[in-house]
């Protein structure tokens, strides 16, 4: 089975990041119904990472936080990763930052692909200066993304984000690189 986490990058109050990604979470579940998945929703705003708190760099993995060894558990059991991120200021979310900054080997050769969203450039200034961060921990980005250019114009009357086919066909594509790339580097990740 492949556990895929869908991230919520953006904390902040009024965020269109939580509706993209429930089409996200949703659409992966239908796409890959008759596969063996399973996809752990992890809405940053929810999980209430504090900024940075352990005194102990995360690669000893001796925390001494509850909240970081219940986020610990999370990454370690999830094989693949989607980020749903905002771009601010041609850069990305500092909670996303945050929690990717509390461990170090749980993140280890575990695939991940983005879902950016932004204005005129879709959130891909954001991805682009966030994929170093992911890189340096040992995550391996997929070679595809959504990128998604004015979405706000996207959330309907419901508060549902309304995808055009092009975007469903790429998350597709997201999701299936993201389980291939999951069964191919399992064998290379550090698992306690």
């Amino acid at each position: 089975m492949t556990r895929i986490m869908v991230v919520v990058g953006s904390v902040r109050p009024g965020r269109i990041g939580l509706p993209i990604a429930e089409w996200v979470r949703d659409a992966i579940g239908e796409v890959h119904a008759e596969e063996p998945l399973q996809i752990d929703f992890a809405d940053l705003a929810a999980i209430g990472l504090p900024l940075m708190d352990e005194p102990n760099h995360p690669r000893l993995h001796d925390y001494t936080q509850q909240h970081t060894k219940d986020w610990s558990a999370r990454v370690e059991h999830a094989d693949a990763f989607v980020f749903v991120t905002p771009e601010y200021n041609h850069s990305f979310s500092p909670a996303l930052k945050n929690a990717l900054d509390y461990l170090s080997d749980e993140w280890f050769r575990k695939p991940v692909g983005f879902v950016s969203y932004g204005g005129v450039s879709a959130g891909t200034r954001g991805v682009i200066a966030l994929k170093p961060a992911v890189v340096g921990l040992g995550l391996v980005p997929a070679a595809v993304a959504v990128e998604l250019p004015y979405a706000a114009k996207q959330i309907g009357d419901d508060g549902q984000f309304e995808p055009t086919e092009l975007q469903e066909k790429q998350l597709t594509a997201v999701t299936t690189e993201l389980v291939a790339l999951a069964t191919a580097l399992r064998p290379l990740q550090r698992r306690s």
